[in-house]
């Protein structure tokens, strides 16, 4: 092995190293039998117990899912429709103030953007009664306006790159544009709809600031819990519920790499 080779090998295992490591010791220690996150006292799984008995962690985390799923859905079939408008009808009146409002989710501070949100419920609230309670309601909503911004975009990069010569043989053998969209747009850029679809659910799963402005009393997403508890110190049984979010996101990331090895 040459020196070039050595020090790539090298920058790739201090790269690795740098990333996997603290997930490596947040899974070490959540099997930690000591009440002290950072002392080792000894293996034990009581900690996982506990998590499990925790009403106020299951909470959360069935509210963060629930609203993960519920706006990723939204989103992506928001983000479609203004993905296949920008790519396909790339000339009518409004395209360009259409075009930044997509994008400026994705550049604006998250603190400004949970702000704007919550003066804007408070805001309908004063002059409709709607929203009663900030909630599942509010942060969905929420989730799914920055959310939608990142479908809209992957789905314009893919239309973008797509042929439109199949639409417009389809059209030509006297396809309805709706049967054309149904028929053959829709399966080809189906990847970057699951794609889309994927981002935004993890992106509103790990929302903390936003929420943080748009949740009212009794609705802490799974984040909010999270930070509420670290605040206060880190106990092990925020360790096991971390070690839990890993196995989960591993599992999904091999099986990912499965399906996509049985295609290829």
């Amino acid at each position: 092995m040459n020196g070039q080779s050595r020090f790539i090998v090298s920058v790739l295992a201090f790269g690795y190293a740098f990333l996997y490591i603290p997930l490596v010791l947040v899974v070490v220690y959540s099997f930690n039998e000591s009440s002290i996150a950072t002392v080792w006292g000894g293996f034990s799984t009581r900690w996982y117990g506990e998590l499990i008995r925790n009403e106020q962690v299951l909470d959360a985390a069935y509210l963060s899912l629930r609203i993960a799923l519920t706006a990723a859905t939204i989103a992506t079939i928001l983000g479609t429709m203004a993905g296949i408008a920008l790519a396909r009808f790339r000339r009518f009146r409004g395209r360009t103030l259409l075009s930044g409002m997509i994008t400026s989710p994705m550049v604006m501070p998250e603190v400004i953007t949970g702000l704007s949100l919550l003066l804007l419920f408070v805001t309908l609230q004063q002059l409709t009664g709607w929203p009663g309670q900030r909630g599942f309601g509010t942060i969905t909503i929420a989730h799914t306006t920055f959310a939608m911004a990142y479908v809209a975009i992957i789905v314009q990069s893919r239309l973008m790159a797509m042929d439109e010569s199949l639409e417009e043989a389809a059209m030509d053998l006297g396809g309805h544009p709706l049967r054309v969209l149904f028929d053959i747009t829709l399966p080809l850029i189906a990847p970057a709809m699951v794609a889309g679809w994927l981002l935004a659910f993890t992106l509103s799963l790990d929302d903390l600031v936003i929420a943080s402005f748009v949740s009212g009393p009794g609705s802490n997403t799974l984040p909010m819990y999270i930070f509420s508890k670290v605040k206060l110190g880190v106990s092990p049984d925020i360790n096991a519920l971390a070690t839990l979010i890993i196995v989960a996101v591993s599992l999904g990331a091999f099986a990912a790499w499965l399906v996509a090895r049985r295609k290829d």
